[in-house]
């Protein structure tokens, strides 16, 4: 086994473990890369911080069934190929490149054929949107009200400059005084909170398919 392989199994047997830091280290080690990958296909920086951050999402998801054995790097730029699958899917978007390609970061091309859908499927696209849009409200309302009654200000206004006002990591980092990577795991554990508490709610399947892979 190589040294990086190695210290990759290390890394995930400490975030099984439930080591936070190891979280902190994972996302320093391959944002970078995924960052590039994602913004290289889809040239918007703030979707492709999302699509990164669903990608570490998937990846905790997915850590119960994941095969020390494969190349943590390879695993995640597959998770991460996913994602950018699925975001171009609810664009009307996709991809023409085989998932099987994407250990290459560099290769691939994606094509973007028209828009247009049939009548039915725009219906079922807006009744979804109603769908999401009140199951989300439900459950930031709940979030930002804990955070509130723990007087975790820094994450209410962390949150805030990230999704309301668009700004970018080493930017919020630099409003709030506080290191880009602890904006990376603010980040990352308020989607993880989010996603587990939409899963909760037990909404069908084809609402949030991400939550069901």
């Amino acid at each position: 086994m190589s040294d990086a392989h190695q210290a990759d199994a290390t890394l995930v047997q400490r975030i099984r473990e439930g080591d936070t830091d190891a979280w902190g280290e994972l996302i320093g080690r391959y944002e970078g890369r995924l960052l590039a990958f994602a913004e290289s296909r889809l040239r918007n920086r703030d979707v492709s911080e999302d699509v990164v951050q669903e990608s570490f999402i998937g990846f905790l998801n997915s850590l119960p069934n994941y095969d020390g054995k494969r190349p943590l790097e390879s695993y995640l730029f597959t998770i991460c190929a996913y994602k950018l699958t699925d975001h171009l899917r609810r664009e009307g978007r996709r991809p023409t490149i085989s998932l099987s390609s994407t250990s290459n970061t560099s290769g691939g091309d994606w094509q973007v054929p028209g828009r247009m859908r049939p009548a039915s499927s725009i219906a079922r696209s807006g009744e979804r949107r109603q769908i999401e849009e009140e199951s989300l409200v439900k459950v930031l309302r709940e979030q930002v009200e804990y955070w509130r009654r723990r007087g975790d200000w820094t994450k209410i206004r962390c949150m805030e400059l990230l999704f309301v006002r668009g700004r970018g990591n080493k930017e919020v980092a630099n409003l709030l005084s506080v290191s880009e990577q602890q904006v990376a795991n603010y980040k990352f554990d308020f989607l993880a909170r989010i996603r587990t508490q939409v899963k909760k709610q037990g909404l069908p399947e084809e609402v949030f398919p991400d939550l069901y892979e």
